[in-house]
């Protein structure tokens, strides 16, 4: 068996429709607008001309907001945070975002704010409506007097949603968010149920362009049963979804192999829009959930206006010749991370020794 498969990029835009197209047409139209503003903002000059421009950013924007709202009603399998909670949740995502894009946002704050995404991706995904069923927590207090004081708190009953889910990273990127994912499960099961971990090596061909692009799935280096993924709720957690390559990449390879899931999640903090209509229209029984939608993508498939490399911004910049391996990665997050995440450590950890 070849220890790597590899998928193009023609592949998947066959998946789209003739309305799909068109739509991200109009949003390749509006976005070439804003690069222009874009550049006479950055050229500085007159504050006037600069407010006149930013103003235009500003509606441009917001036309490819309503744009992507009115698609995103149209395929309800792409769910985004900031276009269906509340004005209040709205808010608060788009200060999120904010703080991810900033140029000036250091790592600690990075990671920060990536976790308060996945939480607000998690209630999206599986506690964001109302239940009659109700699970209590009584938790014992450090008051003690005059006698030991306990605390009860009532959280939905998601059991049914989450105990046959498995949690699968595409590494590297999607590591940590992985694992807040599956603390967020453990947390919100009765009984503290940890995810299985399935661990898979895939990278795109960043030498060529967004049109003839490539994604390589390195068996080799990937860490997981096929036996395990079978039948089951499969989780996948990556910050940013630009073309949506990766996720289809894996999933196909497990559907050739006879593994057919129950269902599909993919949560990203941003997606763009061509990237989330490939996964959608490409992979059956997929939902993708989205705490923010951008509107294009450039001719080397990076997402714009995007926050950069999250995968460098959430574990720091790998030496091409020599990356750190699996273990090195999680040892590398440091004490703090390691004892918040201590059973999402130990299940990747097996995952990874038991597979060699």
């Amino acid at each position: 068996m070849d220890s790597k498969v590899i998928l193009k990029a023609e592949s998947l835009d066959g998946y789209l429709t003739e309305k799909d197209l068109s739509y991200l047409k109009e949003m390749d139209i509006l976005y070439e607008r804003v690069m222009k503003s874009f550049q006479a903002i950055a050229q500085g000059g007159f504050s006037n001309t600069i407010a006149q421009e930013e103003k235009k950013v500003i509606e441009l924007f917001n036309e490819m907001g309503h744009i992507m709202q009115t698609i995103c009603t149209e395929v309800p399998a792409m769910q985004v945070y900031s276009f269906i909670t509340t004005e209040e949740s709205h808010a608060e995502a788009s200060r999120v975002i904010a703080k991810l894009r900033d140029i000036r946002t250091g790592h600690q704050e990075f990671l920060y704010y990536t976790q308060r995404a996945y939480e607000m991706l998690f209630r999206l995904a599986y506690s964001g409506y109302h239940s009659d069923n109700k699970n209590y927590l009584v938790v014992k207090t450090p008051v003690t007097a005059p006698v030991q004081n306990y605390s009860v708190h009532k959280i939905p009953d998601i059991d049914h949603k989450i105990e046959n889910t498995v949690m699968c990273v595409m590494l590297r990127g999607a590591l940590l968010p992985s694992m807040i994912m599956s603390k967020e499960i453990e947390e919100y099961s009765s009984h503290g149920y940890v995810t299985p971990f399935a661990l898979f090596k895939i990278k795109r061909d960043d030498l060529k362009k967004e049109s003839n692009m490539e994604y390589i799935l390195d068996l080799k280096n990937s860490f997981f049963n096929l036996e395990d993924l079978h039948g089951k709720d499969l989780i996948f957690a990556d910050p940013m979804n630009a073309t949506g390559g990766s996720l289809v990449t894996v999933i196909k390879y497990l559907q050739d192999q006879g593994v057919k899931p129950k269902s599909i999640k993919f949560f990203n903090v941003i997606a763009a829009l061509k990237g989330s209509l490939r996964v959608v229209r490409t992979l059956e029984n997929c939902t993708t959930y989205t705490l923010w939608m951008d509107p294009v993508l450039n001719s080397s498939a990076y997402i714009m206006p995007g926050l950069g490399d999250a995968g460098d911004r959430l574990n720091g910049r790998d030496n091409d010749e020599n990356p750190r391996n699996i273990i090195q990665l999680l040892a590398d997050y440091g004490s703090n991370v390691s004892g918040l995440y201590r059973s999402q450590l130990r299940e990747i950890e097996q995952t990874v020794l038991g597979n060699r």
